[in-house]
Parts: structure tokens; C-alpha cells; sequence
């Protein structure tokens, strides 16, 4: 009697695995797949807690940098915001995704290329975009078309700010010359912003999607410290103007190649910029880095409550880097290290914490390392390599070699940056090399010493070898 009691009991206690395991078959298939949470800030530089700039108030980044890897030295593949976009999501040089401005989708170029969130999405994830990930191109249009919804993302939102958010103390740096250079303490808080939106959207997405038991793809675009430079005014308080010191050129400084600096009323601008102009520039670009950051912590404390860090692939990045007052430029678009090198913290299931990697490594290499801790096939041909090696250690050599590009019109120069050197071929043939070790602000070219023609030799081999910028793509 007792082992027919047993046996039917058993036979229960495997039926009801097998029926669980029959309707959860979802729950079960995800919990084998990481969520990738990809947070992108907008003309983010490394001026960071976690990267040795304690002037600047980062806690939330600062603890990503904690529980996993920095890396020192990360760079971009074009200083300007859709065509590093455009090329790390679709894990190609932008001499191959022949985007080079903030006017061309990448569509248009390219068709039927497969983006990471695509390749996520075709592999079973869920994908949303919440606002600015893809750089949405043009004037008037649908905007789901702009964002790749459909193909890209399941969903994709950007947002505006609310009425009582558009309320502040605002003023334009330039006089109005430059409509984008507006500095501003806004009324109301941070959900007023578009980027408190985006933290609200996201969390909720990690709720749904994490009930449901999917697995999830998550792009948090971050516009700010992006121009104009609007933030509540809490965070401008963070930095009172007298705090704040501004970087100056030595005297002595190399001139740049004719094509170094972009020109034009940009420059004409920031070269009539006031010591308090540039003051009330850092001012608010800080207090805005301040915010997207506070922005970046309501989203690390959803994976605190909800437990999810062992299953999330947590990556945060910059799309390019920006100047302050280096050169007299108060903004991105050039070929020097404080454009093309970009902040970026990946934490990664199984991966080491509060590591620091000082190898360089480059945006390319996100798309393969995503599929890497996937377990996705990516597309062949894809320029970068996965950063996973590094992610378990970090002391681990990285590529020998990164390489932004920068157009001029119908010219264009290529960078390559090396352990030691930085050196810059511009499609006139200047040359520009800035040893990174003794000068690390790039204030003296060496390319004319003649100590130093073998490595402009060396260097300017490999620039040439790289694939050229059509330049019908150019006008």
C-alpha cells in the first residue's frame, strides 16, 4: 500500500515538472540568454569620477566602474553622433558604412545590413529603444521609420519635455550665432526631461519583460550632456562657477594641419567666447553629465531589486568625446584623443569587477561582444573583435591599433592611435603625430623631426592601407 502511494506521488511530483516545464518553455529558454542593457550618452567625455576626475559628480557610473570593467582607452570610429552610431551598431568602420555626417541614414547605404538589436531580435530577444540610440536623419518624416522600428527594435520612443520641464533660466552663449549653444536651469525635475522619460520607460520594459520571462535587448539613449545644455537646476548647483577651473593651451603649441580645426561660425564663436562663457559652458555641461547620471542609477537600482545582474550584460558608453577649451574648441568633430577617445564600462555576467583595462579597444568591438555572450552567430566581416578576453582579464592586450575617421567637406583625415603614438594622414597630405605617453593633450606634432621619420613612416603605411571614404558621400 505504502509503495503505491510512492509511485503515485512520484508519478505527480514528474508531472508536474513535466507540465511546468511544458508552459514555461519561454521562461526556461530565457534564463539561458542574457538581457543586454546598452546605455548611450550623448558627447560624453571621460570626465568622470571613475576615470580620475573627481571634480565631476558621476556616483551611479562610478559604481558600474566598480562592478565591472573600464577601459581606459576606447575609441570611436567617426567623432560625431550618427556616424559612430551608425558604425557600432552595425559593427563596421564608417569607410564602410559610407556614413559620414548627421544627414545619412544608414539604410541608405547600406540596406539590408544587420544591426546588433536586429541580429537580437531575429535570435528571439525583445527589443526596445528608448530615446536616442539611433540617430534619427532628416527633417519631417516617421519617426518608427527613422529609428529602424520593425527591423532594429520591437519598439522605439523618443521623447519631449513636458511644459513645466521647458520652464527656466536660459541663455544662448553666442548671442544667438550658434542656436544649439543654450545654457539653461530648468524648472520642475527630472522626469520633466527627456531623459528622465527614457529611465521611466526602460525600468518599466525591465519589470514587463523580466515578469514575462523573456529575454530583452534594452538601448537607454541618453541625450544629455548633448547641446542645449538644459538640466534641472539642482544639478547646476553641484557646481558652483567658482569651483570649476578651465584647461588652457600651453603658450607654446604646435598650429594644427590647415584641416585640424573644423571652421566657420563655430569657431568664429568659441574664439569670442569670455572666461565666463567658458566657465558657464563647463558649467552646464557637468550639471548635465550629473543628470544622465542620476538617470543611469534608477536603472543599476532595477537590477539591484530585481536581481539581475548575473543575467544582464550591462554596457555604457559615450558615441564620441568632446573639447573643453582644448584648442579653443568647445565641441567634438576633430582628431585629436579628447574627441575620438570615449568613456565606456561594460559589466558582464561572469566577468571581472572594478577592474580597469588600459588596452585599446575600440566601438567596433561592441557587436561581436555581444553576440560573444549571447551565443549568437554574428554576420561575417564585422571590423571589431569581442572585448570578452579582456572582460575575464583585464590585463590581457587588446588590438594594436584604433582608427577614427573625420571628414572636411570633400576631404577627409584618418587617425591611428598605437600604444605611444597618435598619428593623423589628412587627405592633403599633412601629416600630424603627437607622442601620447610625453604630450598626452597632443600640444607639439613631431611629424617634421626627423627622429621621428620612421615611425611617420611606419604609421602613415597603415593609414593608407585603410579602406578610403567614397567622396560623392562627402558633399
Amino acid at each position: 500500500m505504502q509503495d503505491k502511494m510512492r509511485l503515485r506521488l512520484l508519478t505527480m511530483v514528474l508531472g508536474a515538472a513535466c507540465m511546468a516545464a511544458l508552459f514555461s518553455p519561454v521562461r526556461a529558454w530565457a534564463a539561458e540568454r542574457p538581457n543586454v542593457l546598452l546605455i548611450v550618452s550623448d558627447d560624453l567625455r571621460c570626465t568622470l569620477g571613475c576615470y580620475g576626475v573627481s571634480a565631476v559628480k558621476s556616483p551611479n557610473i562610478d559604481r558600474l566602474a566598480a562592478r565591472g570593467v573600464r577601459f581606459d582607452r576606447a575609441y570611436c570610429q567617426y567623432p560625431v553622433c550618427n556616424p559612430s552610431r551608425s558604425s557600432f551598431l552595425t559593427g563596421l568602420r564608417c569607410e564602410q558604412t559610407g556614413v559620414t555626417n548627421n544627414n545619412t541614414f544608414f539604410r541608405d547605404r547600406l540596406p539590408n545590413v544587420v544591426t546588433l538589436p536586429q541580429l537580437m531580435r531575429q535570435q528571439g530577444w525583445t527589443t526596445r529603444s528608448y530615446g536616442k540610440i539611433i540617430h534619427p536623419v532628416g527633417g519631417p518624416g516617421d519617426i518608427q521609420q527613422k529609428l529602424d522600428v520593425g527591423k532594429s527594435w520591437d519598439e522605439a520612443t523618443m521623447f519631449q519635455a513636458t511644459p513645466e520641464g521647458r520652464k527656466g533660466d536660459t541663455r544662448n552663449l553666442t548671442g544667438g550665432k550658434l542656436k544649439w549653444c543654450v545654457v539653461g536651469q530648468m524648472e520642475g525635475g527630472d522626469d520633466d526631461q527627456p531623459d528622465g522619460q527614457n529611465a521611466i520607460h526602460v525600468i518599466k520594459s525591465i519589470e514587463e519583460l523580466h515578469a514575462a520571462g523573456k529575454p530583452w535587448f534594452l538601448g537607454a539613449g541618453f541625450h544629455k550632456p548633448h547641446d542645449p545644455f538644459l538640466a534641472p537646476k539642482k544639478y547646476f548647483d553641484l557646481y558652483p562657477p567658482a569651483s570649476l577651473k578651465l584647461y588652457r593651451d600651453p603658450a607654446e603649441m604646435t598650429p594644427g594641419a590647415p584641416l585640424t580645426m573644423p571652421v566657420g561660425e563655430s569657431a568664429k564663436a568659441f574664439n569670442a567666447f569670455t572666461d565666463e562663457d567658458r566657465i558657464a559652458f563647463q558649467q552646464a555641461y557637468y550639471a548635465g553629465t550629473s543628470f544622465m547620471d542620476a538617470q543611469v542609477g534608477r536603472l543599476l537600482d532595477t537590477l539591484d531589486r530585481l536581481k539581475l545582474w548575473e543575467r544582464t550584460l550591462v554596457i555604457l558608453l559615450g558615441d564620441n568625446g568632446y573639447h573643453h577649451n582644448e584648442r579653443n574648441w568647445w565641441n567634438k568633430d576633430t582628431l585629436f584623443e579628447r574627441s575620438c577617445r570615449i568613456p565606456l564600462v561594460i559589466r558582464a555576467p561572469g566577468a571581472k569587477a572594478g577592474q580597469v583595462c588600459t588596452s585599446l579597444v575600440e566601438l567596433v568591438d561592441l557587436y561581436p561582444t555581444v553576440a560573444d555572450y549571447c551565443g549568437v552567430q554574428p554576420p561575417a566581416g564585422l571590423a571589431g573583435r569581442s572585448l570578452r578576453p579582456l572582460l575575464e582579464d583585464p590585463s590581457r592586450p587588446g588590438t594594436k591599433q584604433a582608427y577614427t575617421l573625420v571628414t572636411r567637406g570633400v576631404k577627409y583625415g584618418q587617425t591611428v592611435r598605437t600604444d605611444r603614438w597618435r598619428c593623423t594622414l589628412w587627405s592633403d597630405e599633412a601629416v600630424e603625430l603627437y607622442d601620447e605617453q610625453a604630450d598626452p593633450e597632443e600640444t607639439r606634432n613631431l611629424a617634421g623631426n626627423e627622429q621621428h621619420a620612421e615611425t611617420v613612416k611606419e604609421l602613415t603605411a597603415l593609414l593608407r592601407a585603410l579602406p578610403k571614404p567614397k567622396l560623392e558621400n562627402l558633399k
